[in-house]
């Protein structure tokens, strides 16, 4: 097929601007190639194309490559029958409340309207220069937020992906604050810092805007685990959206939807997703925009089944298919779907056929198979604006007048919300830093004050028996902390159990839960709290972060145990999606997640590859996250206390050969800082003179192999001072410059590898900023790059221990650099 230079034109400058040409009475949508079509931008600029410019060959019926589908009403009754249990008669009266509602009717165009209107004009100013970076646009797929505004609460906990305009504005997010983040501006709803991907709003509960696909699927059901948690605790949200000690209403109905594409939805996170989900009966609604597009290709083409809404049979979760070009449709439907969901019955899939009018993005070049001429027939075929107009005019509801003067009102604010934007100031550069953590790093967290209904929430929720078992436990290892007899990993456990005591908003999710895990960090605690605050999960750790980060959006502190943290890589997404959460919002949204787990590598450890791969440093390089290590009960205790209190996200790495063998007293009650190293030993005086003291610097395993190394050191006539790094992020520079200043050697025994290691890392800060306080080039002494082998004789290669610590120090007091 053909098209004219204006055409193309055209369609690169408005992308998808609507046509506003009303259709005849027989309601049909009349192709271009046998109109003149009036193609009207968001800000009122309209051109004339007539039939020859759009298409030079009308003799030649376009096929799409995915055909429309058939689905009156009457067949969209029969599915809600079927799968949902509505009787025919209770289908009708959800037709009825919408067709006889003409201020219904009216308000679901304007939020039509109000969605491709919007999306016309980031597109121009997206032409213009004025919205940089990525941007994706909805055109063409406006039934889903008139579905939004029509049915979706504000107390509904809202996640969509990074196509979300106008799922946010639908959802009650002011359309002017929505472009001004567009235009990286400071009256943006994340303040400039989010942008086009990444639309939040606290007040409205709109939490994302996600940008890796599918990521934002177990985030909703941690949202809609939260809804669960507020009622079994008798707690809610005040005006602030602070946990308070009311009880939400006896009527409350919140839901928690997510919106994903038939692309996204067959990651492996949808199947994740509808199993949990089944399980808890979580009230959540899987929202799947079928475009019939992953990203621009085909879908068929890589996917064996596109009936998502199928996807839930397997666990029970009934599903609907409706057509998007029927806007009308897709209200009365999906407001069945969702009062199901309402109503308690559990989750549940609503798949809406449509077609996108654009692109994946302005910048992709659309080469797949296909594409460029299925917009061109969507944009005359499949406008559900069209469809809208020439359906309820047919009927008398409208007339094509009232219809224009609406459409007059809502390209207004459209107008508007650019003025504002252009008129916001940019953000202050400060502010970058300003969002980096929620919690500053020299915080002291024993001054944080528990909630005030603590004891109360805890007393309807915790029988007398549990308590009195929990309290004995308690107790318990409370003796063996001040005999000096607790473990690494009890003193975790024992943590835990006071802050979920004195913290009833916190949760823990784990493996092998109930069992206590590997190390019984998580003992006792489904036990005491109930599976609704102390989830066993499905063996797959990116899962049930996720959830833990829906969790804490929606006020709660969940606390997630690895059993061994390499099996965290299964999380990465999602990690970093918690680390960059506070900031990527603006500040609104605070993540207090603490993810706890063993790990590292010891020498003669003999577990393989997998097992021993250095977590800690690649997890480094995620921003917004604070990373702590633990090598003694004391530092394991003191640090998980802290990091549960903190309002953003934490790991604690504690070694994994160490967990049941080192024992020791810790200072009960007490938080330790996470933004400081400890000084575990200190050279001599004399050494220092000589000239024959070093500075180590260790963590995790490294911690024992030094202080066993101490002995052969001194025997040499050497000595050090042995700082074990408990905050590898942010790390401790002052600890490590005062030690310098007396030594002027530095050495590293690193648990992670040459290449990308944390030693890596700390060389060069002191190399930066410390390089004057150094006699000899930094030693480090970290595993090699080569994968760690299970035989111990290829083993010693690749993994330092004490002996190469006593050798790096001889080499650094005697010149054998």
């Amino acid at each position: 097929m053909r098209f004219c230079r204006t055409a193309i034109t055209a369609a690169l400058f408005v992308a998808s601007v609507s046509a506003f040409s009303f259709s005849g009475s027989n309601g049909r949508n009349v192709a271009p190639a046998f109109t003149t079509t009036s193609r009207v931008s968001s800000l009122g600029m309209t051109s004339t194309l007539s039939d020859s410019e759009v298409v030079t060959e009308a003799e030649d019926a376009f096929t799409p490559m995915r055909p429309p589908i058939d689905l009156p009403w009457d067949k969209v009754t029969s599915q809600l029958v079927d799968a949902f249990g509505y009787s025919p008669e209770e289908v009708s009266a959800y037709s009825d409340a919408l067709d006889n509602d003409k201020e219904a009717l009216l308000k679901l165009y304007k939020a039509l309207e109000m969605a491709r209107g919007f999306e016309n004009a980031c597109n121009q100013q997206y032409m213009q220069g004025k919205i940089r970076g990525f941007m994706h646009l909805d055109n063409g797929q406006e039934s889903i937020p008139g579905l939004v505004d029509y049915a979706i609460k504000n107390g509904d906990k809202k996640y969509s992906y990074y196509r979300e305009h106008t799922h946010a504005i639908a959802s009650g997010v002011d359309p002017g604050a929505v472009m001004a983040e567009l235009f990286m501006k400071e009256g943006g709803t994340c303040k400039g810092a989010g942008g086009s991907m990444h639309i939040f709003d606290k007040e409205t509960y709109f939490q994302g805007g996600w940008a890796l696909v599918a990521e934002q699927l177990p985030y909703a059901g941690g949202a809609a685990k939260s809804i669960l948690l507020d009622r079994a605790l008798g707690i809610s949200d005040d005006e602030n959206i602070e946990k308070q000690n009311v009880a939400p209403p006896a009527d409350d109905d919140r839901i928690s939807i997510v919106f994903c594409g038939e692309g996204g939805s067959q990651n492996g996170r949808m199947a994740e997703l509808l199993n949990s989900a089944a399980k808890d009966n979580l009230p959540l609604l899987m929202l799947v925009i079928d475009n019939g597009r992953a990203i621009n290709t085909f879908t068929p083409d890589i996917a064996t089944n596109s009936n998502v809404y199928e996807q839930g049979k397997h666990y029970g979760v009934p599903g609907l298919l409706v057509d998007g070009l029927n806007a009308g449709d897709v209200a009365k439907a999906g407001k069945a779907v969702i009062d199901y969901v309402r109503s308690g019955k559990g989750p549940a899939i609503l798949q809406v056929h449509t077609y996108r009018f654009n692109g994946h993005s302005p910048a992709d070049p659309e080469h797949e198979r296909g594409r460029k001429e299925e917009k061109m027939w969507a944009r005359a075929e499949q406008d559900p604006i069209k469809k809208f107009e020439a359906t309820y005019i047919e009927k008398g509801v409208f007339t094509a007048e009232e219809l224009k003067a609406a459409r007059k009102e809502v390209l207004a604010e459209v107008k508007a919300s650019v003025k504002f934007a252009d008129e916001s100031p940019m953000p202050p550069e400060s502010l970058a830093k300003e969002l980096e953590y929620p919690d500053a790093v020299d915080t002291d967290y024993n001054l944080k004050t528990p909630p005030a209904f603590a004891d109360e929430v805890n007393a309807r929720t915790i029988s007398p028996e549990q308590m009195a078992t929990i309290t004995t436990h308690i107790e318990a290892l409370q003796e063996k902390a001040r005999a000096g007899d607790i473990s690494i990993g009890d003193a975790i456990n024992l943590a835990i159990h006071e802050e979920m005591l004195r913290d009833p908003t916190t949760t823990i999710h784990a493996e092998d839960l109930q069992a206590g895990s590997s190390y019984d960090i998580p003992k006792l605690t489904q036990q005491t709290y109930g599976q609704i605050r102390a989830a066993d999960e499905i063996i797959d750790e990116g899962h049930f972060i996720g959830k833990a980060l829906g969790e804490g959006m929606n006020g709660y502190r969940p606390i997630v145990e690895l059993m061994n943290t390499n099996f965290g890589i299964y999380g990465m997404a999602e990690l970093s999606s918690a680390g960059n959460t506070f900031a990527t919002t603006g500040g609104q949204f605070d993540m207090p997640m603490t993810i706890i787990g063993a790990g590292g590598t010891a020498p003669n450890q003999a577990l393989g590859a997998e097992h021993s791969q250095p977590f800690h440093a690649y997890v480094m390089g995620i921003p917004g996250l604070k990373i702590g290590t633990a090598a003694s009960p004391d530092a394991a205790y003191g640090l998980t206390k802290s990091m549960i209190r903190d309002n953003g996200p934490c790991f604690l790495f504690a070694p994994v050969k160490m967990m049941k063998e080192s024992k020791g007293t810790v200072d009960l009650g007490k938080c330790m800082p996470l933004n400081k190293a400890s000084l575990l030993h200190e050279a001599s005086q004399q050494t220092v003179d000589r000239g024959h003291a070093v500075t180590v610097l260790t963590y995790l395993h490294g911690v024992k192999e030094s202080l066993a190394s101490i002995e052969a050191i001194q025997e040499e006539g050497f000595d050090i001072d042995l700082i074990e790094l408990r905050s590898l992020k942010p790390l401790d520079m002052d600890t490590i410059a005062t030690s310098l200043a007396r030594t002027n050697k530095l050495c590293i025994l690193d648990e992670s590898t040459k290449s990308g290691g944390v030693g890596a890392t700390i060389s060069a800060r002191v190399s930066e900023e410390l390089f004057d306080l150094l006699d000899a080039p930094v030693k480090r002494l970290c595993m090699d790059d080569a994968p760690v082998p299970y035989a111990s004789s290829m083993e010693k290669a690749v993994v330092k221990r004490g002996e190469d610590l006593v050798q790096g120090v001889f080499d650094l007091c005697t010149g054998e650099y």
